[in-house]
């Protein structure tokens, strides 16, 4: 990597807790969608490494295998994929830098994704800003005690450090990190800091033939429904005015 060349490599490095590697091995559809890991993290680091050369406005994507489209039928099937579809139907073409990574918690996106995107290579002047949105902190929830106790401070300081008027998700999981993590995200959004997608409201009621094999990850479905709760949040913020 060079001083002006971001590094797309954001593999967080980590192994799979115990559970995880249970699950490997007695339950075949969670081998098939973790398989899906590598492959779709190079797919979309080709495209970071074409995008981030187009001028035009960006979508900087930060988080975890769900914006990594994990579990969906291909890597730009997920929500990041079907949303931007969208988007360009509407008008909207906007180069999708997608920093996320399988297994990212939140420290991931502080020590990680956030300095590559500081490293990104300035745009044209006029190029309004750039759309940053983060959803993370499952891989916190399920990662052990110690994760778990460390994410509100980690979403706290995340929020913090986020660039004015990214879009942030809560966690709609019933825990008491998950509800310290939110209560963070809140305030952020109620002094203007971020924009909330409160996925304990619009996130999908029901699961039912929406999952992967793992039954954990969305598959096509699942992240077309988690478009839908996005969705609204991301084009007011695209529609908002330009400082």
């Amino acid at each position: 990597m060079t001083a002006t060349e971001p590094d797309w490599d954001t593999r967080t490095g980590r192994t799979p807790g115990p559970a995880m590697r249970l699950l490997n091995t007695v339950v075949p559809g969670v081998r098939r969608v973790r398989a899906q890991a590598d492959p779709y993290a190079a797919a979309w680091r080709a495209h970071n490494a074409r995008a981030v050369l187009e001028p035009r406005r960006r979508w900087v994507v930060l988080g975890d295998s769900m914006s990594q489209g994990v579990g969906a039928s291909a890597h730009d099937a997920g929500w990041v994929g079907q949303l931007d579809q969208r988007l360009r139907a509407d008008g909207h073409d906007l180069a999708v830098l997608n920093l996320s990574a399988t297994g990212a918690r939140t420290r991931d996106v502080l020590d990680r994704q956030l300095p590559v995107l500081d490293s990104l290579p300035a745009q044209p002047d006029g190029t309004p800003a750039a759309l940053v949105t983060v959803l993370v902190g499952s891989n916190d929830l399920f990662g052990g005690r110690e994760a778990r106790a460390a994410l509100p401070s980690a979403m706290a300081e995340l929020v913090d450090r986020l660039p004015a008027g990214s879009l942030v998700t809560t966690l709609p999981q019933p825990s008491a990190a998950a509800d310290l993590a939110n209560e963070h995200v809140v305030r952020a959004a109620a002094r203007g800091k971020v924009v909330l997608v409160d996925l304990r409201e619009t996130g999908p009621t029901s699961w039912r033939g929406r999952l992967a094999p793992d039954f954990f990850h969305p598959n096509d479905l699942g992240y077309a429904a988690m478009a839908d709760a996005l969705e609204p949040g991301v084009r007011a913020v695209l529609q908002a005015p330009q400082p």
